[in-house]
């Protein structure tokens, strides 16, 4: 009873972490795009828009991977096996390495310009450049 109550709250709550990042992936994909689409076409405002759009996808990638981890974690709670626990193994280096390597590449692309960066005061900068 006790345990088939477990397994039905960790199946729920491995979906729930699903879901979470297949929708903060879309919405950061939306709002790329919105920034990108909104200011391409202006000359003077074009590179900051690309690299503010670029940003936003990072950080939703990021968190989207970051979700799908601790939902993979959940899964493999309840009675591993050790293949399971291999593979979640694997799972987590590729999704870690994954999270690195784009959290490098915001850097870089804030390090690039520098109105840009992983603090929040700097990207409201960003948003206010392409707001006037």
């Amino acid at each position: 009873m006790f345990l088939t109550l477990v397994r039905t709250l960790n199946g729920w709550v491995v979906s729930l972490c699903q879901l979470l990042a297949l929708f903060v992936i879309v919405t950061g994909i939306i709002k790329a795009l919105i920034i990108y689409c909104k200011y391409i076409f202006s000359n003077s405002r074009s590179a900051i828009a690309f690299q503010a759009s670029r940003l936003e996808l990072g950080y939703s990638f990021s968190l989207g991977l970051s979700f799908l981890v601790g939902g993979s974690i959940l899964k493999t709670t309840i009675a591993p096996t050790w293949n399971d626990i291999g593979q979640l193994a694997v799972i987590i280096a590729i999704r870690t390495i994954l999270n690195y390597l784009m959290l490098q590449a915001i850097n870089k692309s804030s390090n690039d310009s520098p109105q840009q960066s992983l603090l929040p005061e700097k990207q409201s900068t960003v948003s206010s450049k392409l707001m006037h």
